[in-house]
């Protein structure tokens, strides 16, 4: 049997319409952590001088921009609001209407 690789292995579960919805529904989150690392990055910090920045440490930053994959609470809106201001960045919340409402 060939192995998958993962794009391959998403596509074939997309096939299913419960795992299709239950991913399409996690899509604000991977959004947003994808935000925080791009920010990081364009910054030019390591994970160890956000959390300097933050006074914590470097495994709570770390899991703050990964989250995904094990049980996690999501972030206080203070805590994404420290992260921000570590990077040099303001924290922006808006609302967008759903296409559903």
């Amino acid at each position: 049997m060939k192995r998958l690789s993962n794009r391959e292995f998403i596509k074939e579960l997309m096939k299913d319409p419960n795992f299709k919805a239950e991913y399409d529904s996690l899509d604000p989150e991977f959004e947003l952590l994808e935000k925080m690392l791009k920010a990081r990055i364009a910054s030019g910090l390591s994970q160890a001088e956000v959390a300097k920045k933050m006074h914590t440490t470097t495994s709570v930053v770390g899991r703050l921009e990964t989250a995904g994959g094990r049980k996690h609470h999501s972030p206080s809106l203070r805590t994404l609001e420290r992260y921000a201001a570590a990077l040099g960045y303001k924290l922006r919340i808006e609302f967008i209407q759903s296409k559903c409402a």
